[in-house]
């Protein structure tokens, strides 16, 4: 944990069970807005073709208490800058030192340069049944993951590191 940032832990929920949790140092919180920093967090390597998550890899994740969605500007340990992994999620909620996180399944992939935009796990989200338990969760993520498309492709990926300054 780098001085002077206070420890937290992310806790990733997939259809209400843990999937993932992790340490991550809070960068900032302004009540809506939470930054924090983690390092890959899942072992090994994950190479999804399009990009490749590693041990060293360092992830600067954006929740949001308003949004669908967190949006992980992802670096090599090198600090070349890989892209970034929005989820689609229900907005984050804070407990203590733990920042809960429900992930519904889509994903949106950005490249460093933009040039590469990609939708994911559209099946997963179709088998989900989210659509038929949750309408008004599936509606909201899927209008999440057409406004960061939108977002990025009408102005780039900087559209996209603008939306995530914060108080840093």
């Amino acid at each position: 944990m780098p001085d002077g940032f206070t420890e937290l832990h992310v806790r990733l929920l997939k259809r209400g069970r843990t999937k993932i949790r992790y340490p991550a140092a809070e960068l900032f919180d302004d009540g809506t807005h939470l930054a924090v920093r983690a390092a890959w967090a899942a072992p090994g390597v994950r190479d999804f073709g399009f990009v490749r998550f590693e041990p060293g890899d360092v992830f600067t994740e954006h929740y949001r208490r308003d949004r669908w969605y967190a949006v992980k500007e992802v670096r090599a340990g090198t600090g070349e800058l890989k892209g970034w992994y929005c989820d689609i999620a229900r907005p984050a909620v804070r407990e203590g030192a733990e920042v809960v996180v429900e992930d519904l399944d889509l994903d949106l992939w950005v490249s460093a340069d933009g040039q590469t935009v990609l939708r994911l796990d559209e099946d997963e989200f179709a088998a989900s049944g989210l659509c038929e338990r949750d309408p008004e969760a599936a509606r909201e993520a899927e209008r999440a993951l057409d406004t960061l498309e939108h977002l990025v492709r009408e102005g780039g990926p900087a559209a996209l590191a603008h939306m995530l300054r914060g108080p840093l």
